[in-house]
């Protein structure tokens, strides 16, 4: 085969060179027209990025207080006593000091402490065991005592000022009514000594009581 007939590079033959001077006017001419489009704002141009900076702040130091100088104490001022001049006293008229003397005197009568009531006189209950009334013991009804009865009676009296019953109530019965009727017949022949209200005599009530017993 014959090599001096074929090219070892057929694309070789084919591409044009460039030259340095063609190459830089291309580049002069992007150059332009970028410049041109950046100034009619077609092309933005990138903008600077601000680098951010930090700065550490330092704590303060204390800062001391001065202390305050002390107030002045205020010195308080008496006032002066103004001299008064006393009111020259008037007379008094005879009818004027009458009047306050009997004001004056008024009170005093009224507290003055009265005398107490003298004391209500006593009140003495009639009696009926004196000695000199005499009054005799019921007699024993003698059925009572053939069947045994025994018992004790009490007689509600009512006495006269002159001592003499008129009235007579059972106000515990013996248990037997022949005792109790025995009884109230021999109270009936009794004599009392009245109540006394001081030195009056009054009529009242009192208890009798009876007690019927077969060994007495």
């Amino acid at each position: 085969m014959n090599t001096d007939t074929y090219p070892a590079n057929p694309y070789a033959a084919q591409s044009p060179r460039i030259s340095l001077r063609t190459a830089a006017a291309i580049a002069a001419l992007h150059a332009g027209a970028l410049a041109l489009l950046a100034m009619m704002d077609v092309v933005p141009l990138p903008t600077s990025i601000s680098t951010l900076t930090v700065d550490l702040l330092r704590p303060d130091a204390p800062v001391e207080k001065t202390p305050e100088p002390p107030k002045p104490t205020p010195i308080e001022r008496k006032p002066t006593p103004r001299h008064q001049t006393k009111p020259t006293p008037q007379p008094l008229l005879a009818a004027q000091t009458d009047s306050a003397a009997a004001a004056i005197e008024a009170p005093i009568a009224k507290e003055a402490p009265q005398p107490a009531p003298p004391a209500p006189p006593g009140v003495t209950q009639p009696r009926f065991d004196a000695d000199y009334l005499s009054n005799p013991a019921p007699s024993y009804p003698p059925l009572s005592r053939r069947m045994g009865e025994e018992g004790k009676v009490v007689l509600r009296v009512h006495v006269e000022p002159n001592g003499r019953p008129t009235q007579i109530e059972i106000k515990t019965s013996s248990g037997s009514p022949r005792l109790d009727n025995a009884a109230q017949d021999a109270v009936w022949r009794w004599k009392f000594v009245p109540a006394r209200r001081g030195d009056e005599a009054i009529s009242a009530w009192v208890l009798v009581p009876i007690t019927f017993n077969l060994k007495k």
